[in-house]
């Protein structure tokens, strides 16, 4: 008897949503009708262009009289020229420092610290150059 319920229970389910179906397939359609859409009116009314006004008198251009150049004054010739000073030259003797010297200048921790980080004591003893030279 279970059987034959579960039957008619299935029966129905498949008959209700095809029923449905048909009922709404018959029907008539609603007509669609369409809002308008308002239009939203700015607050404000637009600023005119401002054009410029033409000018109320014509003016006409002037020579200009350029004759009252004078070299003399405008590139004045003094007795000594000025010349521009150059810078010293670094001077070489201070590329011949010492091991100890850069020692006693930066200290041994640093000596040791430049000399890893730039390979050799060469390169150490170049820094401490460049160094003294800025001193």
């Amino acid at each position: 008897m279970l059987l034959s319920q579960k039957g008619i229970f299935m029966k129905y389910w498949l008959l209700l949503p095809l029923a449905s179906l048909l009922l709404t397939g018959c029907m008539e359609p609603q007509p669609i009708t369409y809002r308008p859409v308002p239009v939203i009116k700015p607050k404000s009314k637009p600023k005119p262009v401002i054009t410029p006004e033409k000018p109320k008198q014509i003016h006409e251009l002037k020579e200009v009289e350029d004759d009252n150049f004078d070299p003399a004054y405008m590139y004045p010739e003094t007795g000594s020229h000025q010349t521009v000073k150059k810078p010293e030259p670094v001077t070489v003797a201070a590329a011949q420092m010492s091991r100890a010297e850069c020692i006693a200048m930066i200290g041994q921790e640093k000596f040791d610290k430049y000399t890893q980080m730039l390979g050799s004591e060469e390169g150490a003893i170049k820094r401490c150059t460049l160094l003294k030279s800025m001193q």
